[in-house]
């Protein structure tokens, strides 16, 4: 056989190999039609070959084709493939919902006082507000005296009695024994005015027996002369004071008349707290 010849037989065998060994026979018919007018095409130019030709070397069949009819057995799956690299990063995704909020941490640390502000505008009036309940009336302490002398003194080294009243309202002072007692604790200003006729006076002021004050005044022949005396004394519940002429009667020139006093005054300042 020449080499067309050759090529044809292969082409054949090829077609039957198609029909007969493929899953379906539509698809062979479809591999079958155009092998067919390949082969018409052939045909005409084979006719012309002499046999003065050389022997045809036989050629491999294509890849894929077996010699026989029946198609062989398939072979066994092959292995996995390596694993290829890892594709490029994908674009970012949309932004997901806000989760729930988290638990509450541990209160931090006090931080540093801040800078002072710019003081603000001042503020609207505010409304005023409700009249407070009555207070407790806060007690007031009263203890205060002023006599005055009605007669005139011959008596010396006892209390003088002032029975001339000018006030008394507490009854602090006792025109009977002319002293003053003291019901409040506390510290009392005392003063007297007396005056000086026909002879000389030395005057003392006492408290609790004794004397804390003197007052001598010397008469002016044919005049009226005027002495006095005051002082700060604390006293305390129980004390008394008063005045009275000391030494001998020749000193007890103390005079009064509807014109001219002599006059004995006292009172309180403030009381102790305690």
């Amino acid at each position: 056989m020449t080499t067309r010849l050759l090529w044809l037989d292969h082409l054949l065998t090829f077609m039957l190999t198609a029909v007969y060994g493929s899953d379906s026979t539509l698809e062979g018919l479809r591999m079958l039609l155009p092998l067919a007018v390949l082969l018409l095409l052939v045909l005409p130019s084979h006719a012309q070959d002499t046999t003065t030709e050389k022997p045809a070397v036989l050629l491999p069949l294509p890849k894929g084709v077996c010699n026989g009819l029946m198609a062989g057995i398939p072979g066994y799956p092959g292995h996995n493939g390596i694993p290829g690299r890892d594709g490029r990063d994908g674009a970012p995704g949309a932004k997901g919902e806000k989760g729930d909020a988290g638990l509450a941490g541990p209160k931090g640390d006090t931080g540093e006082t801040g800078v002072t502000g710019v003081e603000g505008p001042r503020g609207f009036p505010g409304v005023q507000g409700r009249k407070g309940e009555p207070g407790e009336s806060a007690y007031v302490y009263r203890s205060a005296f002023s006599v005055g002398l009605e007669t005139q003194v011959t008596v010396p080294n006892v209390p003088i009695r002032f029975t001339k009243i000018f006030y008394n309202q507490q009854n602090h002072y006792d025109t009977t024994t002319g002293k003053f007692h003291c019901n409040i604790p506390g510290l009392y200003y005392f003063s007297y005015h007396i005056t000086v006729y026909l002879k000389d006076v030395k005057l003392s002021l006492y408290k609790k027996d004794k004397a804390v004050l003197f007052t001598f005044d010397q008469y002016q022949d044919k005049d009226l002369d005027q002495a006095s005396g005051s002082v700060l004394l604390h006293l305390g519940t129980g004390d008394q004071v008063w005045l009275q002429v000391y030494g001998d009667g020749e000193h007890n020139g103390l005079y009064a008349d509807n014109v001219n006093d002599s006059t004995f005054t006292g009172f309180l300042l403030y009381h102790d707290i305690n």
